[in-house]
């Protein structure tokens, strides 16, 4: 794979066991008076394995993993393994920012991890690779793909509207939505953005002069170095106050407004919402993600716990069979 070509993976993990890092959690939550700092939060399903057994077995072609973590590593994982860079917050994340709980922080600055390909793929750590992928559904041409739909914001309880909100106010500042649309209708209204996703945008592209929302699928998203770089260079006091504070709180911007700068400003390929699948985890979805997992129904799946699990501890044990099915044979990433 050539240079230009190059595709990195970049997965955020923490260790919400780790008592060293619940002690330094307890430290600042004395002080986390407007915070997100509930369990789900931070509580582990112990499936990690899984996304590194699915990457090699599905996506053999990436070119790095850059493993983003407070200090912890599981027992498990082979640091040696040549395609894995280990980055822990301090080796990336400006002094004064440090230490830090806020996964906004984490995020906005993934731009600055030494060695850093430009064209890179971000996962959450409960988001998985299940099925076989090309690097073209991910960047064709050194430009992204990504499901283009205009949506209203969701304001709801655990929601994460508003910092959708602020994403989309500093969209609304950077670009006029109907010279957007005017240069890339092609892309706004392309069929393989599917039948869905263009009803969206036909009902929201023509009320109102500015952008109400963008649809999110809750999947890997795929990211150019070079747009972080741009939007700090933009708006690094906005970043910077994001930034201070230790938890997330309601005035944060996030990563997803890398996503709606490149949707914006037409720097994306349209591709198919069907690649993959979030599942939202209540009791009543349960099983219809342990299927997915199972069958490896998309190539992509998330796994968003919520506070609506009832019995965290057998839902747990319950997805990690369901990996075991899928992906029994440990990769090079374990002892």
């Amino acid at each position: 794979m050539m240079d230009k070509e190059k595709i990195d993976f970049v997965i955020i993990w923490v260790d919400g066991n780790d008592p060293e890092w619940q002690k330094e959690k307890r430290m600042y939550d004395k002080s986390n008076d407007k915070g997100d700092n509930t369990d789900v939060r931070f509580r582990s399903w112990d499936n990690l394995q899984y996304w590194f057994r699915g990457v090699e077995k599905f996506a053999p072609w990436v070119n790095k993993i850059h493993f983003v973590t407070w200090g912890h590593l599981p027992e498990w994982l082979d640091t040696t393994n040549p395609k894995l860079h280990i980055v822990n917050h301090k080796d990336y994340i400006p002094e004064e920012f440090l230490p830090t709980f806020n996964a906004n922080t984490i995020e906005l600055n993934l731009h600055r991890i030494e060695g850093l390909a430009d064209q890179f793929v971000y996962f959450n750590d409960d988001m998985f690779v299940t099925n076989y992928v090309k690097p073209a559904e991910f960047f064709k041409n050194g430009i992204p793909r990504d499901v283009f739909a205009l949506n209203c914001i969701y304001f709801g309880k655990k929601s994460a509207g508003f910092f959708n909100g602020n994403d989309v106010e500093l969209i609304n500042i950077h670009f006029d939505k109907k010279e957007c649309m005017r240069k890339n209708f092609c892309k706004w209204f392309s069929p393989v953005n599917g039948w869905k996703s263009i009803v969206r945008t036909t009902a929201l592209a023509f009320i109102w002069k500015w952008f109400p929302g963008f649809y999110y699928n809750h999947l890997p998203s795929n990211f150019l170095k070079s747009t972080f770089e741009e939007v700090w260079g933009l708006e690094e006091e906005t970043f910077r106050a994001t930034c201070m504070d230790k938890f997330r709180t309601k005035s944060n911007c996030n990563q997803w407004l890398m996503k709606f700068w490149q949707l914006a400003s037409g720097n994306f390929i349209p591709r198919s919402m069907k690649i993959g699948k979030c599942f939202h985890i209540k009791d009543r979805t349960f099983p219809s993600a342990l299927e997915a997992i199972r069958t490896g129904k998309y190539k992509l799946i998330c796994l968003n716990d919520t506070i609506y699990t009832s019995d965290f501890e057998k839902q747990k044990a319950q997805a990690i069979e369901a990996f075991e099915q899928l992906l029994p044979e440990k990769s090079s990433f374990e002892k």
